[in-house]
């Protein structure tokens, strides 16, 4: 059996989705003649964790830890940061500390505050690989400061890499945001080009990231995108409440916060007292004061359900009892190549998707091939409102129906094995090399 070395920021993982996507590549590898081997940090600074998910990774598998040094505390200490906002890099208003505070995080930690973790960890890894080789190693970011790992070790040692981008990293939406001198940006940007064009193999999570990487180097760009475990969605459906239960899964940044949806729901409340009496806004997952301050703008505030963080069988349990899924994308232009990867489970639960973002995204893209919902602009109302006057009324007549689009192309199975092929083929040209 082959080995892969798996180097990943987050493991055990937190709740979202799109980091799960290694934990469930690990769990399948094995399966598909591979041997995973997971290089992660030690006591790293989780925004959230969902140790449950641990209990998916195959016992045999081999987990190294190395010890990493991170500002965050230090950064909690001097803003006074709460736990309740899911991020800081964002346009809305900052005190002078969250400036000052920004202005090196974007400066003197490049391309990114786990940047330290760097160099111990290249030495711990040549020191096991010497001991125990592997085939080929994956990075997988972000953070994106885990690809030059690969990229000193691959110089190194000659080992096949492969660095896995879950999101863009110079065209990564919240960078505008980063108060990065032109020095500092040239830098970012010099680490990118070189990562992509010294790996083996570049793998994107969406089409439009693999479009984009591939304009920017010759390497090849392969695309595997996230995806469900059909494990996860087993059973019997959970039975209905008798609510009409409008669920979001995941972190709920500020950001992202539909307003027009909090508009429709509002208006759609007033104007009917029995929609008023069945609505539930079920929220699990970390939600930033703003979206919850625009709900109760809306008049909203009594139809909250906030569920917090949850373990993700449970998440999963809420989504396939939802009536409607909601997945709001954060309203940004460089947003459209961004496929979230609760996206993937909303497509599992056959519950009807209401997305808001870029109707021509890669999103919208996947709804439509799939029928699995709709996206709809922020500023879309009538499209919002009649998606859920239609929703509501299939409610009223007994429930709404579970969608049947072929989604079969997403499950983790079959995305593993095509992970496998592309291990595979790295391999082979590195022995033909």
């Amino acid at each position: 059996m082959k080995r892969v070395l798996v180097i990943a920021y987050y493991w055990p993982p937190s709740g979202g989705s799109g980091v799960q996507r290694w934990v469930k590549f690990v769990k399948y590898l094995p399966s598909e003649g591979w041997e995973p081997v997971v290089f992660a940090p030690e006591h790293a600074d989780y925004p959230s964790l969902d140790p449950s998910l641990e209990a998916e990774v195959p016992s045999g598998v081999e987990v190294l830890r190395g010890p990493i040094r991170e500002p965050y505390a230090a950064y909690r200490k001097l803003t006074g940061a709460k736990s309740t906002q899911v991020t800081e890099i964002s346009s809305g208003p900052k005190t002078f500390k969250q400036r000052l505070s920004l202005w090196i995080r974007a400066n003197l930690f490049v391309p990114d505050p786990r940047v330290g973790w760097v160099r111990p960890s290249v030495k711990r890894l040549k020191k096991y690989l010497a001991e125990h080789p592997v085939d080929v190693i994956v990075t997988t970011g972000p953070p994106h400061s885990v690809h030059l790992i690969g990229q000193r070790i691959h110089r190194d040692l000659g080992i096949p890499w492969i660095p896995d981008f879950r999101d863009p990293w110079s065209k990564m939406y919240y960078l505008k945001h980063l108060p990065m001198t032109g020095r500092t940006w040239k830098r970012l940007r010099a680490m990118e080009q070189d990562v992509l064009d010294q790996c083996s193999t570049v793998l994107a999570c969406t089409p439009y990231m693999q479009r984009d990487f591939q304009a920017m180097t010759k390497t090849p760009v392969a695309n595997i995108t996230n995806g469900y475990d059909q494990e996860d969605f087993s059973g019997p459906v959970p039975a209905a409440d008798g609510f009409f239960n409008l669920v979001h899964t995941g972190l709920f940044a500020a950001d992202g916060n539909p307003l027009v949806l909090w508009k429709v729901l509002g208006e759609m409340a007033a104007a009917n007292p029995a929609f008023r009496a069945a609505l539930r806004l079920r929220l699990v997952g970390k939600v930033d004061r703003e979206v919850l301050a625009a709900i109760s703008a809306s008049g909203l505030a009594d139809h909250v359900v906030s569920l917090g963080s949850c373990k993700h069988a449970d998440a999963v349990r809420e989504q396939r009892s939802a009536s409607v899924l909601l997945l709001p994308l954060r309203e940004d232009p460089e947003y459209r190549p961004i496929l979230p990867g609760k996206l993937f489970e909303y497509l599992a639960a056959r519950r009807p998707v209401l997305g808001i973002g870029q109707e021509d995204g890669a999103m919208a893209e996947v709804l439509t091939e799939t029928d699995a919902g709709i996206t709809a602009d922020w500023n879309n109302a009538a499209a919002v409102r009649s998606f859920l006057e239609t929703a509501w009324q299939q409610h009223l007549a007994g429930g709404v129906p579970a969608t049947r689009g072929v989604i079969a192309a997403y499950t983790r199975e079959h995305l593993t094995h095509r992970l496998a092929q592309l291990l595979s083929q790295v391999s082979r040209e590195n022995v033909a090399g």
